[in-house]
């Protein structure tokens, strides 16, 4: 609702004052009062509506009402219809004394309209609100309100170096990315002759957004900036009568720690008609819009893209994810060796996310600050239009491995108690206590994530791994039944179990990795009766034991939706760090591609019973009931050796949730 304005009404002059359609104006009765007065009356124009918080207590012939003038009583009035005439309407207000005799004070009022509207109901359109709501609030939830902006950070113009538009732009696939803004006035002759509109946003804000208005004297229409950065504010150029304004917004950074997400715009309405003296401020109209978060879709997601390197010793790698995604019938990019430069972890260099108003919704790679090979690729081949880029620079902090992406992973949506989290919980790589070797996310990093607000990020225990990253210890599946998904862990003990199995089946003397090694391979007996590994083992289970119980209380999930994969590490001393460090003894089988019902899973080169690799028979036992189709990818020599995987070497661009995210209360 817009401000209520005090005019203060005279004995020896008349009184002219604006009234806005739509708001209310308090009249001061006290203020001129005669002494000794004891009543007073109103008369007013058929257009002008008053409200009185008191009762009349005697009819007068004229059908007015006399009202006891006492301390506290309140006037306020309000316009019917926009004024053909300037100061058009009339109040009179009669004082009476003991005698009966009267003073009376004249008030001329012009009423106008003024109203500026965004998509305050979050349907795609703009209309007027007529004063029913605050259009100063933003909030969420299905009857939240409030319009929604989206950060133009797609590159619609080849000529562009940056985000889409600069300060005047004729491309219109550039507006159809922005939020409409629209402002509505209808005044008598001569208005703005007195009177000016200024359009402004608040200097804290003013480098977060652009605004462009039509600039009609050029042919074809260009849209120039109005107000942006260093443009806080804009004298509007109206006309007397009804005109409608249209303005076009665009997000220029996505929320952070130094930014909530939210920007107002005001349109004021100024009185200049005592110049030089300052303009007076009569009149206020707001509306906010909450820049759109970036949004992370999990595994259940369905697959749109996939994206793979290619290098001089990995085609079939390559050969092998192509077939994949074929059958799961996803577009397939392949970054080629000039461009990748060597650089084959395509999970680590990017994430793929998007953004989303009523009116528009594309897709934002998200680049990490690892900057090796691969650094160039997301803004030189990725970003383009309708396909959206934004980045977070490590400045001058070293990076880890933990600020590749393999280490930012989103769950599928969840709900914990009483809580609904439908776009899923991001979940993070951390250390267990800060310490002088251990690593952490980068803040930056980890300020952007939280500050989106819609996927509340969890932190997990990664440092306890060599490269130190959370999808080398679990990932999610789509399932059939329960919660719609299963977690996959990977578990040292339920390796030790299916080996125990077989050992007692008679199988002790089967080998590992025979195919990929010539020697020195393990058998199962060695395995099991290896007291080091045992131990490096317990140490593992016990780090993937605190995130699975981290996991059930922050995901909601019970054991019935967790999958244990087999899996062992082996402890090695990282160069990095100086310490002991986990790195999977053979390919990390939970570190898989997902594609619908498609798995890429690392083919884990296990002990051969029966002509049929245990571990894999294991794993189809069971994924396979759920519908899903196991392949088994070889990615030994090309990702394995070099401490990664399958998923580690992919990455994928998955189909938006249905669900919007301002119907959620974060």
């Amino acid at each position: 609702m817009a401000q209520k304005r005090l005019v203060r009404v005279s004995l020896d002059r008349p009184t002219y004052a604006v009234c806005v359609l739509g708001t209310e104006t308090v009249v001061d009765l006290q203020g001129c009062a005669p002494a000794g007065c004891k009543f007073f009356e109103i008369c007013a124009s058929p257009g002008v509506v008053v409200d009185l918080n008191c009762h009349p207590i005697k009819k007068l012939p004229s059908g007015t009402s006399k009202c006891p003038l006492e301390p506290g009583i309140e006037m306020t009035v309000k316009m019917k219809a926009p004024s053909t005439l300037l100061n058009d309407q009339k109040v009179k207000i009669s004082y009476f004394g003991p005698k009966s005799s009267s003073d009376q004070a004249l008030l001329y009022l012009t009423g106008v309209q003024i109203s500026l509207d965004v998509d305050t109901y979050r349907n795609g359109r703009v209309k007027p609100t007529n004063g029913k709501i605050d259009k100063r609030n933003w909030t969420w939830g299905p009857n939240g309100q409030g319009a929604v902006l989206l950060v133009n950070c797609d590159k619609d113009s080849p000529k562009s170096s940056t985000v889409d538009a600069e300060l005047e732009t004729t491309n219109y696939k550039d507006l159809k990315d922005m939020s409409p803004m629209i402002l509505s006035t209808q005044t008598p002759k001569n208005f703005f002759a007195r009177h000016e509109l200024i359009l402004h946003v608040s200097k804290f804000e003013m480098d977060k957004v652009r605004v462009f208005q039509a600039d009609r004297k050029k042919l074809p229409t260009k849209y120039k900036m109005v107000l942006g950065p260093h443009m806080p504010s804009h004298v509007l150029e109206v006309i007397d009568g009804h005109q409608e304004n249209t303005f076009y917004v665009e997000g220029l950074a996505f929320p952070d720690l130094d930014f909530s997400g939210l920007v107002s715009f005001t349109v004021s309405l100024m009185d200049i008609s005592n110049l030089p003296v300052p303009e007076a401020l009569l009149f206020q109209d707001t509306v906010v819009f909450r820049v759109a978060p970036w949004i992370m879709t999990p595994n259940t997601q369905a697959p749109q893209e996939v994206y793979v390197c290619r290098i001089y010793d990995n085609e079939n790698f390559v050969e092998s994810v192509t077939d994949l995604a074929k059958k799961a019938k996803c577009k397939l990019t392949i970054c080629p060796e000039e461009e990748n430069m060597d650089d084959i972890w395509m999970q680590d260099e990017i994430e793929f996310g998007y953004i989303q108003a009523p009116h528009k919704i594309f897709p934002v790679v998200f680049d990490s600050p690892r900057n090796r090979g691969l650094k160039d690729f997301p803004i030189r081949t990725i970003r383009g239009p309708d396909f959206g880029y934004v980045t977070r620079e490590a400045s001058n902090e070293f990076t880890t491995g933990l600020d590749s992406f393999g280490n930012l992973e989103v769950s599928p949506p969840v709900t914990v108690g009483d809580k609904k989290y439908p776009l899923g919980r991001i979940l993070i790589g951390d250390s267990s206590y800060p310490r002088d070797q251990s690593r952490e996310m980068l803040k930056i990093l980890q300020d952007f994530l939280f500050a989106q607000k819609v996927q509340a990020p969890v932190k997990l225990f990664s440092d306890w791994l060599s490269v130190g990253h959370v999808d080398e210890f679990l990932s999610f599946v789509p399932a059939p039944d329960g919660k719609g998904f299963r977690l996959l862990l990977a578990s040292p003990s339920a390796c030790y179990k299916l080996f125990e199995e077989k050992q007692k089946e008679g199988h002790g003397d089967a080998k590992m990795l025979e195919g990929v090694k010539k020697k020195g391979n393990k058998m199962i007996k060695d395995i099991l009766s290896d007291k080091t590994l045992r131990e490096h083992n317990k140490y593992a289970e016990s780090c993937i034991d605190w995130n699975r119980e981290v996991l059930k209380q922050e995901l909601g999930l019970t054991e019935q939706d967790i999958i244990d994969i087999p899996q062992l590490f082996r402890l090695k001393m990282s160069l990095s760090t100086n310490e002991l460090k986990a790195e999977a003894l053979f390919p990390d089988m939970v570190n898989m591609l997902v594609l619908g019902k498609y798995l890429g899973i690392p083919k884990p080169f296990g002990p051969i019973i029966d002509g049929q690799c245990c571990l894999e028979e294991k794993i189809r036992a069971l994924l396979e009931p759920l519908g899903l189709k196991c392949t088994f990818i070889d990615d030994y020599f090309t990702y394995h050796i070099r401490s990664g995987e399958v998923h580690c070497g992919t990455n994928v661009r998955r189909k938006p949730f249905p669900f919007k995210w301002w119907n959620m209360t974060p």
